[in-house]
């Protein structure tokens, strides 16, 4: 767990870091997340987007810089730049570039494919990552692996299940997904991903369309693993476009049997979307585990 340092103020460790004095002159919350209280200062001729939670939501925060100085640096596609992160008496922080979204993303959609093609294209030496982060704000654990079969059947899908047991799933939900786990290496009989720099939480809320039309990904829960992933749950919500598919498959064809395979990279996200929502999620994750091991039959 990083360190909490306290800072004098939001506006002095801004100062600090572009080394240009920043005097908010003004506010205003802005509406999307649901996990944080988001605001744009802006004066001096600059707008600065803060992200605000608990004290101790700030390992949050410094994971997800991480995470944005991880893609930045490939240069594949646009995020916005990380200023700095602190806690004050109120709280937590995070302060990052401010970026309009004013773009159609229905017209970036193709650009944003064959961007997001880029970024997968490039191979990592190990499946994980060399720290931990959250899917949400839930725990991400990202121990570095040579194998991804038990990447995924240990520090994606079981520690999910066992979460959710001590969450009072249904024993059905839980049985059931033991069983899956002991037989994923049936669903990786003729293909072996190699370690891709995911996003890691590719839903439709994650991403947008700045005014120069440039597509620009936000939010992430980065690690290396299967590109099928990212894929697979840009199609569980929804958001993305015919055009977005059609480019990345141009730029990087998937698999015959990503069409499975997606069920059960999907099963990681329900199964968070229950440990942190509860609910029907819980139905959804079991009929998907069925639907899985049908196909073995």
């Amino acid at each position: 767990m990083s360190r909490i340092n306290p800072v004098p103020s939001i506006e002095e460790a801004i100062t600090a870091a572009t080394g240009r004095p920043f005097k908010p002159t003004s506010s205003r919350r802005i509406g999307g997340g649901d996990i944080n209280e988001a605001i744009c200062l802006e004066g001096d001729g600059q707008r600065v987007f803060v992200k605000r939670n608990l004290a101790d939501r700030l390992p949050m925060f410094a994971a997800e810089v991480d995470g944005l100085n991880a893609l930045g640096d490939t240069g594949c596609i646009r995020v916005p730049r990380a200023i700095a992160h602190g806690v004050d008496t109120d709280g937590a922080w995070l302060a990052l570039e401010f970026i309009e979204m004013r773009g159609s993303p229905s017209a970036a959609g193709a650009r944003f494919g064959e961007q997001l093609a880029a970024l997968h294209a490039i191979p990592g030496a190990h499946f994980g990552w060399p720290r931990d982060n959250f899917i949400g704000t839930t725990p991400q654990p990202n121990l570095l692996a040579d194998e991804w079969i038990s990447f995924l059947r240990e520090q994606r899908l079981g520690f999910q299940l066992r979460l959710a047991a001590n969450n009072g799933a249904p024993h059905t939900l839980i049985h059931r997904g033991e069983q899956l786990l002991e037989v994923l290496p049936q669903f990786f009989t003729t293909y072996h991903p190699f370690p891709s720099l995911l996003h890691g939480d590719l839903w439709g809320g994650n991403w947008g369309v700045d005014e120069t039309g440039m597509p620009v990904l936000f939010d992430p829960a980065v690690y290396r693993g299967d590109r099928e992933a990212d894929i697979a749950m840009s199609e569980l919500f929804g958001g993305f476009g015919a055009d977005f598919y059609a480019a990345y498959r141009a730029a990087l064809p998937l698999d015959p049997g990503y069409g499975t395979r997606r069920t059960l990279y999907n099963l990681y996200h329900l199964l968070n979307h229950f440990n942190l929502f509860g609910g029907g999620y819980a139905s959804q994750a079991l009929h998907g585990i069925d639907s899985l091991l049908a196909e073995l039959r």
